[in-house]
């Protein structure tokens, strides 16, 4: 259960306010005053802390700064009485999530504390944690690291990290280009880290899950009333990141005539809240991310030749885990570590058939899916050492897998003219992980041609939705 603190000196607000998020399923706590605020923080962790600006003893300015400084892992939004945008400017620089005008409405509050609490462990870096963790690196390595980014020991690993070094210190847009699940997000992060900007805020934005209605809204904000449901005034992204960087991820899916208006936006450096006049100058860093060659999408007109120029002053390409071999069981051990603390146990080690499997798995779904592997397995793990048993069944079996993929390969490219083909007996065991890495092969292939659309994919592959997803569920392939 999700813990809040509210901090108001209006008692009755405070108690409707409490009774509304209790009976909403949050644990909640509440202080009159900033000193009582501190001390509770003190003598327990708090997810959220809502705080009203104007107390008794202090103002919200310096309760965020207290907050921010001793508990940088509690979000906090600021409420007030007074609509000052300034202010709302000023406050998230500093880091609050959001601030929010009274009166509140039940709709507005609750959306709000429910983003806040998902996103704001995504948002927030802890680069000192991070530093203690990895003392015997360089100080650029210590500072890539603490943006999540696991430095390898592959040449694709260094190269990477050569250019998030070349590339941060500059002003430069950039894209990165790699498949699902490899990372983009920590690199960006790490870009962010290593350049002047790592004191400013860090905002990231999933351009696949806006739709055309609210995206001009994310991005560059409304007043209050502009539309129908614009029950308070909103901050866009691009006002959040101002000084920082704004990292928009899968920017591929944003609509045509939402280009156009990014394209203004980033060309001009100025932003207008819909419903307002005003302009606002801008000074953001963007770094984009996809996995699609956006060149495609502008020849099939898609995607705006212009908006892509801007972006593409330089590229990184993200090479899938497949292409890190060497990395595989040091990101294995790090995931291991995160896992173990997120869960309470104190797993160990991997066992040597589980370290051969890691090694020889193409990994499909790269970063992602191995931590999601670790931390499954880490759940399953009785002992201090992982077990074939507790991984998936395609992972556990792919040693046996893998010489019948290489045998079919071999038949296919070999010639065959001067020389009978020798014929492969395969017992039962061997025809069943057989049958299983050909339906994962079809499925993959079907998806990858129409670009994970599963409705599609489905109709292509003569089954229904459902079969479709319990399928790849039971596969392990995943976007």
């Amino acid at each position: 259960m999700k813990k809040i603190l509210i901090v108001d000196d209006e008692v009755n607000t405070a108690l409707l306010l409490s009774k509304f998020l209790t009976r909403n399923g949050f644990e909640v706590s509440t202080a009159s005053n900033g000193g009582s605020a501190m001390e509770q923080l003190k003598n327990g962790e708090y997810d959220l802390v809502l705080c009203d600006f104007r107390l008794e003893d202090t103002d919200g300015r310096e309760m965020l700064k207290s907050i921010k400084s001793q508990y940088p892992k509690t979000g906090v939004i600021i409420i007030t009485g007074y609509s000052d945008i300034k202010m709302a400017v000023e406050l998230i620089k500093m880091g609050a999530y959001d601030y929010i005008t009274k009166p509140l409405y039940p709709d507005e509050i609750l959306n709000t504390i429910n983003k806040a609490i998902e996103t704001h462990h995504a948002l927030v870096t802890e680069p000192q944690e991070e530093l203690a963790a990895v003392s015997s690196k360089s100080s650029k390595e210590k500072q890539v690291m603490a943006s999540e980014f696991v430095v390898g020991k592959s040449k694709a690993s260094k190269e990477l990290l050569r250019q998030i070094e070349l590339v941060a210190p500059t002003t430069y847009s950039v894209i990165i280009l790699g498949e699902s699940g490899t990372g983009k997000e920590s690199v960006a992060k790490s870009i962010h880290l290593n350049s002047p900007r790592r004191d400013q805020p860090f905002i990231a934005m999933d351009c696949g899950s806006l739709t055309k209605e609210l995206a001009q809204s994310e991005f560059f904000g409304h007043e209050k009333g502009s539309f129908t449901g614009a029950l308070y005034t909103k901050i866009g992204h691009f006002e959040m990141a101002n000084g920082g960087t704004l990292f928009l991820d899968e920017v591929g899916n944003l609509s045509y005539d939402i280009q156009a208006a990014l394209l203004r936006t980033v060309q001009e450096r100025k932003v207008k809240r819909i419903g307002s006049t005003k302009e606002i100058d801008l000074d953001v860093r963007i770094i984009v991310a996809t996995n699609e060659n956006l060149m495609d999408g502008i020849q099939k007109g898609k995607f705006r030749e212009d908006l892509y120029h801007r972006f593409n002053e330089f590229t990184i390409y993200m090479p899938p885990l497949r292409d890190r071999g060497g990395d595989i069981m040091l990101m294995a051990e790090h995931f291991l570590k995160i896992a173990n603390k997120e869960l309470g146990r104190d797993v160990q080690y991997f066992a040597p058939d589980v370290e051969e499997s890691f090694i020889n798995y193409r990994w499909t779904g790269n970063i992602r899916e191995l931590k999601n592997v670790i931390r499954r397995a880490t759940l399953l793990t009785e002992g201090d050492t992982v077990q074939a048993k507790a991984l998936p069944l395609e992972i556990s079996n792919y040693t046996k897998i893998a010489p019948l993929i290489e045998h079919s390969h071999s038949h296919q490219t070999a010639d065959t003219s001067s020389a009978p083909v020798k014929e492969h007996h395969h017992n039962r065991s061997d025809l069943k992980n057989a049958a299983l890495e050909a339906e994962y092969d079809t499925i993959l292939k079907v998806l990858r041609e129409v670009n994970f659309n599963k409705t599609k994919a489905a109709e292509i592959l003569n089954i229904d939705r459902k079969t479709l997803y319990n399928k790849m569920k039971a596969i392990n392939i995943g976007k």
